[in-house]
């Protein structure tokens, strides 16, 4: 594999396993089904009627969730090409890139898919926030840095 490919495949893998464990964990802590929470990402395709489709709508949104990654991780890729600080200070960067994915994904692609939308919560924000760092942001920048240099 040439460099931009295993920079992306490696960041999207790792982006995509860290932020579903954690998601499943994190909200399986707080009572949350895993199947549900899984058809809930497909629910930003199929709407409501998600919740109704079993397993095959879960897997459908494992796979959508797995997109997402694989495309933050291009994003990121991409923008490092003409933007050395992305790549020379990646913790920095994988910081602030990991805010910026749960914004955008907050405030533009939930809003413009079929999922269903949650009042707004303060704890729920923040623990995004810190799961989209720690899970999205840092593994995307240090992967990429790691096939960058």
């Amino acid at each position: 594999m040439a460099n931009p490919t295993k920079a992306i495949v490696s960041a999207g893998t790792i982006c995509g396993v860290m932020d579903i464990t954690a998601a499943l964990v994190v909200y399986g802590a707080m009572g949350a089904k895993p199947l549900r929470r899984l058809q809930g990402i497909a629910g930003g395709v199929l709407g409501p009627s998600t919740y109704r489709g079993g397993i095959p709508t879960a897997l459908l949104g494992l796979a959508l969730h797995f997109v997402i990654a694989f495309g933050a991780a291009t994003v990121f890729y991409v923008a490092s090409r003409g933007i050395r600080f992305l790549v020379d200070q990646a913790v920095v960067s994988g910081v602030f890139y990991g805010i910026a994915v749960y914004f955008f994904m907050q405030r533009i692609v939930i809003p413009l898919s079929k999922a269903n939308r949650n009042p707004f919560s303060l704890k729920f924000m923040i623990i995004g926030v810190i799961i989209h760092i720690c899970c999205v942001g840092l593994p995307i920048a240090l992967s990429v840095r790691k096939y960058s240099r």
